[in-house]
């Protein structure tokens, strides 16, 4: 939108004219998603570029951080030979396992807390104490809990994930307004109505993005988790790789993790939107 200051009034009258966006909304939309796509791609090119031109040109040490055309190659070497593919899937069904798990629990307890001021009173001062506990500290407890195996880094995961839920849950409950549970009760909801038409669909769009965030966190902690105690996945390829000085394998574990968490975390964001066809799209999203 842009105004006009008219040159021969007294009044000094503001003189409104439509911007571009109110006379080709499409067409502007298009403009917008099309220069937010080429900065999306065009910024991490322009990176590895840099950094392909440092390793050919000598810059930086090639043995240490190898040149992305050398990573690339030995990706696929490693991927055409199925060395790679076991690691990734390790990791890929550890992530899922403890994810799920984690949710259903962060999400129910989450829903019990903040419904039920008696429930929150309770357990509360417990769960604080319990969250602020690094994550990775409970890794030997959950070993002598579960012994070598899945059981310890699915537990892990599962842990990460429902503190994440559990709080984004709870904090979603109590923020829902007032005026909404107000106009339950004029029509006589009772409890299981009051959740079901009033707290669940207020709550949701802000519990999704408490899981969209601990989808990332759940990648970091079996990575880290796989480092110490897994004979596989991609943590262990990443740290047993450096220990053998193979750098570009090392760099290709870290790509795998780096696209295995984008991927889960859009995974995460569609789930969202089909949930809650309701809720605001995230910003800058396509948004003009």
């Amino acid at each position: 939108m842009s105004t006009l200051r008219t040159p021969h009034s007294s009044e000094g009258r503001l003189v409104r004219r439509p911007g571009p966006h109110e006379r080709a909304p499409e067409s502007t939309h298009r403009r917008r998603r099309a220069l937010e796509l080429s900065l999306a791609v065009a910024v991490p090119l322009v990176l590895v570029l840099l950094w392909q031109l440092a390793a050919t040109q000598q810059w930086i040490d090639a043995r240490v951080y190898p040149a992305p055309s050398a990573i690339a190659a030995d990706g696929w070497e490693r991927a055409a030979e199925g060395d790679l593919w076991p690691d990734v899937w390790a990791t890929l069904k550890r992530v899922l396992a403890g994810y799920l798990l984690g949710t259903v629990a962060g999400y129910l307890l989450g829903l019990l807390m903040g419904a039920l001021p008696l429930v929150r009173a309770a357990l509360e001062p417990m769960m604080d104490a319990l969250y602020v506990v690094p994550k990775l500290a409970l890794l030997p407890i959950f070993l002598n809990m579960f012994g070598l195996g899945e059981g310890p880094q699915v537990a892990l995961v599962a842990a990460t994930v429902f503190f994440f839920v559990w709080i984004s849950t709870m904090a979603a409950v109590l923020s829902v307004p007032e005026g909404h549970r107000d106009a339950g009760r004029v029509f006589g909801a009772g409890h299981w109505q009051m959740f079901r038409h009033v707290l669940l669909p207020a709550s949701l769009p802000s519990v999704l993005v408490g899981a969209r965030i601990a989808a990332g966190v759940a990648v970091l902690v079996i990575v880290a988790s796989e480092s110490i105690a897994a004979s596989d996945g991609l943590g262990h390829l990443i740290f047993d790789s450096r220990a053998l000085f193979q750098n570009d394998v090392m760099f290709v574990g870290i790509v795998c993790v780096a696209v295995l968490g984008v991927l889960f975390s859009e995974l995460v964001r569609l789930a969202g939107r089909l949930l809650t066809p309701w809720a605001p799209r995230d910003r800058g999203r396509g948004q003009s």
